[in-house]
């Protein structure tokens, strides 16, 4: 069960330009020491501090090259940030580990994730009513398992019945499965992309 915690606060803004620069700077910075590469220097602020979750979400050439993150804040934002770009590069099932050559053309994007809000749902119908496409990230959890879909992941499954059957395939629960224990929680996501900051190391 996830629990409140005492993550940071959702009120942090996309404009906020100094903390994603931040951001995407550790987590460059992280992937290149792993591969025994020259770091960037790394910046501080007083909010690296703070327990935070986070998502790291890597794309060479455009495609998704690796995504690992926390749903729930037990790490200083900071290490987060460090220790999901790690796992990311190098621990995503999906993919073989990140390589040297290729860090130069992969982009990197980071997720600050707001505390998990519980909804409350009758079913698999009220839950897609309730869901604000675009806006809202999805985790469910039941049984012992759990799954999650970024808000990014709208762009591409846009129909919120959709995003749920998606989401539970990921789970491996089947299409019309709704368990009477689901847990489902929503979040919002504050996120910075290396396309933003042209000097972050984007190709």
């Amino acid at each position: 069960m996830i629990g409140a915690g005492s993550a940071m606060p959702a009120a942090v803004s996309p404009d906020d330009r100094d903390l994603g620069r931040a951001l995407l700077a550790i987590a460059r910075s992280a992937i290149a020491a792993r591969l025994e590469l020259p770091c960037a220097e790394e910046t501080d602020a007083p909010a690296l501090g703070q327990l935070a979750a986070t998502f790291v979400t890597l794309r060479a050439r455009g495609e998704l090259r690796g995504c690992i993150g926390s749903l729930e804040p037990l790490r200083p934002l900071r290490v987060d940030v460090r220790e999901n770009a790690v796992a990311a590069a190098f621990r995503d099932p999906r993919f073989p580990p990140l390589a040297a050559r290729e860090l130069a053309v992969t982009s990197i994007e980071v997720s600050l994730l707001s505390r998990p809000e519980q909804l409350f749902v009758a079913d698999e119908q009220d839950l897609a009513r309730r869901l604000r496409p675009g806006v809202d990230g999805l985790i469910l959890e039941q049984g012992g398992r759990r799954a999650t879909y970024l808000p990014q992941v709208w762009d591409s499954i846009p129909d919120p019945q959709d995003f749920i059957v998606a989401l539970k395939r990921k789970a491996g629960w089947p299409q019309g499965f709704w368990g009477p224990r689901m847990n489902v929680f929503r979040y919002a996501a504050t996120k910075w992309t290396e396309r933003e900051f042209p000097s972050a190391g984007d190709r």
